[in-house]
This record gives C-alpha cells, structure tokens and sequence, in this order.
C-alpha cells in the first residue's frame, strides 16, 4: 500500500532518536561493572510506585497513566552487578568520566556544540523500570549535523542517560526487573524531524550507528541498541514509536504508520459522512450477562465462573469501521481492543462488527441487538470481565471512537517485531524534567575539549579505506564489518591467528545474517563463543566449512565449541582419510568419468564434497582429487 503513496506529498516528517550503551568499566552513577548476570537473584525487594504533581500542580499523563495499572514492582538484583545506588538506597555518585568523554567525543564527530556545563536531570519514569521513578539524564551537546546521500541531517541534541532496569517479566498484579542494567551509561542522538522517507530513515540511523561504532566505546548484543522514532504527516498527528531493536525494520514501522495514520483520517472521513458526533458517544454502560448464561464462548464462561458480567455499550454509526485494517495485523477494533486491556485491565473485546464468532452465537448477538437497540449503523462492543474492569475498559473505548471523530490520536506506541506497532501509553506531557541535586555539574573547559578533538577516530570513510588496505578485503566487505557488530572481533581473530581475513569477515557478516535469516538467534552468542570457533579452524581441528554447523549448534544446546566437533562428526580429515574417500568414489563413478572426460572433475567434487564437507578444507580435496584423476586419466 504504502508504495504507492507520495512520502513527500503527503508531508511525512521522521525524527530519530538513536540509543546506544557505552562499553565502559563503570556504570553511570557508581562503580558496578556494566554487565548482565544470569543467575539467581541474591536479594529480591517489592516498590509500588507513584506520581508526584509538578511545580504547576499537574501529573504528567505517562506517569498517571503507569499509576492507575496499581501493580507492584519486584526487582532482582546482585551484588556482582549493583549496588545501593540502584536500588535508591543511596544517593548517585558523580558522573563518569569516563562516559562523559566518550560522549563529548560523540558530539564532535556529528559538529555538535557541547555545552559549557553539564547538568544531571530528573526524567519523571513510573513504569518500575527505574526505582526511584525517573531516570538521570544530561544534555552534552546541542546542534551539530551529519551528511547521508548529499543531504544534511541536523542534530538536535546529544544526551548522556542512565539505562532502564531490565525486564523480566509481568502479569496482570505485578512486573520483575533486574537492576544490572539500571544505571549503564546511554547515548542518545537526535535528529531534527527532516527526514522524509521510509528509506532515509533506515539510511540515517546506519549513518548514525557507523559513527558511534567508529569510537570504539558502544556495546553490542540483545538490549545494547534501540532506536526510537518520532513521526507525523500532514493532517495526522505526532507518534512515537519506541524500542525499534534491527536497522532493517525502521523503514517498515514508518512505512506501517504512514499506512495507520492515513487509514484513520479516512475513518475520520467516514465517520464525517455519516453524521456522528462527539454527543452521541455516550458512557451508557448495559448489563448484558442474562444474553450470555447458557453461552457456548469459553472466554465468556470463564469470566461468568470467577463472578463478572458481560458490560456492553452502544457505538453508533460506526458499523463496519471496526473492520477496516489500519496496517498489517492491526485494524481499528484492535485499536480499541488495546485501550480496553490497558485501561481497564482487561482481556479483549468483543464487537458486533465481527460476531458471531469466538463461540458466541448468532441468537445471543439478535438478543443483544434488540436488548441495546442497535440499528443497522450501529456496533456493541461488550466486554466479559469482573464490574470495575469492564466499566473501565468501556470507558477507554468511548474515549478512543471519541478521538477517531478528530482523526489520529498523539500517543507513544511500542515496536513489533514485524514492524507493526502497538499502544503503549499517552504521549509524556512537559512537566516532566527537573534538576537533579544529587549530583555536581561538570564544567566542560575549552583545554578539556582540544585534548578530546586530538583523539577523534578516523571517519567512516577513512575506517573503509583502512580495513581494505591494512587486511586486503574488498569494500563490500568493509562495508558489512563496519555496519555489523563484530569489528573488533574481527580484528582480533586476523591477528591471533592464521585464517583469511576474508573468510573471517565473510563468516562474521554473510554467514551469520544467513543463519538469522534461518531464525538462529546468533546474538545468543558472546565474542569469545565465536572466536573458538575460529581457533578450532586456526588449529586444523575442522574445516571453514564447518562454521555456519558449529555456531548453529552452539545456539540451540548451548554447548561449546569443542563439543560440536564430536557431536557433528566434523573433525578434520586426515590426508589418508580424503584420499580414501576419493578412491571410493573413483570406483563408484569410474564408468562415467571415462565416458566424461571434460566433466570428470567436477562430478567428483561434488560427490566427495557431499561426504566431507565440513571435515577437510576444499583446496585438500581438489589436490586429491586432481592426483588421482590424472593417476587413471
């Protein structure tokens, strides 16, 4: 759909914000290593919780919002990777300095002006992602710009923040995070909202990720990026779309948003023509359960059983809107579905615009079309749940028909993996930011910044044009190292020992996209799992060929290495090994290579290679099979 649309025609505006962990040896406000634990948790403690009003009295909506849910929050946490600091029992310490410079470093690669000095700010964060409800953030640099494909790109602000605590889990009562990745310093580039296609956006933000890598100080690995989108077109409104975690989908969520947003001002549209107005959107709520006692629907059962009702509300006018998909996997009753869960706690919806279904019959939707006196125009939407909830869940659902009157809701929305998005909350008002006390600003000295610009790494460019010269690859291939997340293993694995450098850097970056593409979930993998694998190859243990096997296993048991070899099958071959296989299939196929001459060779390769591959390198084999070929030839 979206590639029939005119992008610029229809004003489409996208802003990023960029977030990358920094690989240092402290955390942002203390000295706990800024690294992940897997075991069990040493100490586990219980927060709820709350909003504060700001100094103009009022609650900012996201903070509100998170409160209303009443869950508990439990946090796990290790002495190996937190302290007092994170778990709001002490006061920060200073800055790091160490982040603090790589940061300044940062904003002079994208010509940023830093700031004369640094201050630490409150972020007002009540989601439990952060125990003492808001995150410390800093501005280091304002302005500055980058070039992508002849255009300029300008920067607004580059920032300095603590990351979030670590998800781990939730239900409907409470939510667990893990405070080792509370506190790990966080770089947060962002773009002024110039960007105007799909395509420039996925453009810009590699732009952006070659940059920050070329310092040398970012990390990688599940968690370490997310990238955050800001986008609106012409009669729509301002979304923002957290969490985008792979390069590849940035121009999909776009794109998918472009679609949503346009398919709700035709609904706007629609709903224009045929008259509804904001009045006749009433919070008239009807007690239904009488329709539903004899149901066959499970869902509608279960709630009956733990004491709820069925609540349903009339929606007029909007007959069949429900239906209309707003981008993949997503129609507009979705859309209220989702306000529904978050508001009121609830499990779903159902509505008549898609009834009967879920087991619920077609006599129960006639009663409840009599009973709420709908017209042909009209759709009940009734949810089975206990009163207050149900009650509340409505009320989110009038309020949301309600926005469809006026078009495209603001709201902050969560990436998919498949690059559809979903409501996550209201758009965070302003009041929202105050100073933090707890920590001394740090003057940023001219003396400080000209040491800093002295040690810059080289540009993109420069970075390309090196790793071509210095390891003789080609440029495609420095491309695909410098955009993937195993530079510095790569260069370790060229110097500590004797493989290719192009068949390293073809394994790091083709091999391993082909084995996500095949759902392998090789970020699962530390840099030090990847390089035994090169070590066994390096130490004639197997075969290159072998690699894509090794890793692949690796993942799905969890084993090492070394053990892979004796569960493939894929030591290395000895010489008298490949010259007995060869023999063999001289034998098996001797009536045709003296029929084919000419095709001789290559019939035998790949007959022999069918068996060894993996165990014996394919220029041993070639050797082999050239001698004896010209033994009887």
């Amino acid at each position: 759909m979206c590639s029939m649309v005119n992008f610029r025609e229809i004003g489409l505006k996208v802003g990023l914000e960029i977030h990358r962990q920094l690989d240092t040896k402290h955390k942002l406000f203390c000295n706990c290593p800024t690294k992940l634990f897997t075991g069990k948790p040493e100490t586990v403690f219980v927060r709820r919780l709350r909003p504060t009003q700001s100094e103009l009295g009022q609650f900012d909506p996201a903070a509100l919002f998170e409160f209303q849910k009443g869950k508990i929050i439990v946090y796990e946490t290790s002495k190996e990777t937190s302290c007092l600091v994170e778990s709001d029992e002490e006061p920060p310490h200073n800055l790091n300095l160490e982040a603090v410079e790589v940061a300044l470093q940062v904003a002079c690669l994208f010509n940023s002006k830093p700031v004369d000095e640094i201050h630490v700010m409150r972020k007002i964060v009540i989601d439990g992602s952060n125990t003492c409800g808001f995150q410390r953030t800093c501005i280091i640099a304002l302005g500055g710009f980058l070039e992508v494909n002849g255009k300029t790109i300008p920067i607004q602000t580059i920032c300095l923040e603590e990351d979030a605590a670590r998800k781990m889990g939730e239900d409907e009562k409470k939510t667990v995070y893990r405070l080792d990745r509370l506190g790990i310093p966080l770089i947060e580039v962002a773009t002024a909202p110039v960007i105007s296609t799909p395509e420039e956006a996925e453009k810009v933000a590699l732009a952006i990720g070659r940059i920050l890598k070329g310092t040398g100080k970012v990390k990688r690995g599940i968690g370490s990026i997310r990238q955050d989108l800001n986008i609106s077109i012409k009669d729509g409104a301002l979304i923002e779309v957290k969490g985008v975690q792979e390069l590849g989908l940035i121009s999909k969520v776009v794109e998918y948003e472009v679609q949503r947003q346009l398919k709700l001002l035709e609904i706007k549209k629609e709903l224009g023509k045929r008259g509804l107005v904001e009045e006749e959107l009433k919070e008239e709520f009807f007690d239904v359960t009488e329709i539903f006692k004899e149901t066959k629907s499970g869902v509608v059962k279960r709630a009956l059983d733990k004491g709820g009702i069925v609540l349903a509300v009339k929606l007029p006018k909007i007959a069949g809107l429900l239906k209309v998909e707003l981008e993949p996997k997503l129609r507009f009753g979705t859309e209220l579905s989702d306000r529904a869960v978050f508001y009121g706690g609830v499990g779903g919806i159902f509505h008549t615009d898609e009834l009967p279904a879920y087991g619920i019959s077609q006599k129960e939707v006639e009663n409840l079309r009599l009973k709420l006196k709908l017209s042909d125009l009209d759709v009940a939407v009734l949810i089975a749940d206990q009163p207050k909830k149900a009650e509340n869940a409505l009320k989110a659902v009038v309020e949301r028909v309600k926005e469809a009157l006026k078009g495209v809701p603001e709201e902050t929305r969560m990436a998919k993996p498949d690059g559809t998005t979903k409501y996550m909350r209201p758009r965070p008002g302003a009041a929202r930011l105050y100073p933090e006390t707890d920590v001394p600003p740090i003057p940023v000295s001219s003396e400080w910044l000209n040491l800093i610009r002295k040690t810059l790494p080289p540009t993109v460019d420069q970075q390309i044009e090196s790793l071509m010269k210095d390891f003789k690859i080609n440029r495609k291939l420095a491309e695909q190292l410098l955009d993937s997340e195993y530079l510095g293993l790569f260069k370790k694995i060229v110097v500590e020992t004797k493989i290719s450098p192009s068949f390293v850097a073809t394994a790091l970056t083709e091999t391993l996209k082909s084995l996500e593409r095949k759902g392998v979930v090789v970020e699962n993998l530390s840099d030090e799992q990847i390089y035994d694998v090169f070590k066994l190859i390096d130490e004639g243990k197997t075969a290159k060929e072998s690699f894509p096997a090794i890793i692949e296993w690796m993942i799905k048991t969890g084993g090492r290495a070394e053990e892979a070899l004796t569960k493939l099958g894929l030591q290395t071959l000895t010489s008298q090994e490949v010259e007995g296989i060869v023999k063999r299939k001289i034998e098996e196929n001797i009536n045709y290579i003296k029929q084919n001459p000419d095709r001789a060779f290559n019939h035998l390769m790949k007959v022999v290679m069918g068996e060894v591959r993996g165990k014996v390198d394919a220029r041993i084999v070639v050797e082999v099979v050239k001698k004896l070929l010209k033994d009887i030839m």
